[in-house]
């Protein structure tokens, strides 16, 4: 199993990032796909999720109108697409798997996004 994070990086206050999550060895079409972030000294926190059909996401209160989760079924991937980045928004993402009928639950090695001017 594996999830590969990318596209962070260092960006100015009010710019945009695409984060993405590439998936291989389950199958992704059964699990939950979520964000996470973590900011130093903070605990990990959900930013935003996505049902496994697609038709349901689920955002944290700080970012509502500025991210957009979705996934690509034939590319076996999830995003992150953020907008009008804040200095708040810096934080290691993470991205995670989870089924619910079993519980199976999997990590990514997260990516670093630092906003700042």
């Amino acid at each position: 199993v594996q999830l590969v994070e990318s596209g962070g990086g260092l960006v100015q206050p009010g710019g945009s990032l695409r984060l993405s999550c590439a998936a291989s060895g389950f199958t992704f079409r059964n699990y939950v796909m979520s964000w996470y972030r973590q900011a130093p000294g903070k605990e990990r926190e959900l930013v935003a999720s996505i049902s496994s059909a697609g038709g349901s996401t689920n955002y944290a209160d700080s970012i509502k109108g500025r991210f957009t989760i979705s996934r690509d079924y034939a590319k076996n991937t999830v995003y992150l697409q953020m907008n009008s980045l804040k200095p708040e928004d810096t934080a290691v993402y993470y991205c995670h798997a989870r089924r619910s009928a079993t519980g199976y639950a999997y990590w990514g090695q997260g990516t670093q996004v630092t906003v700042s001017s």
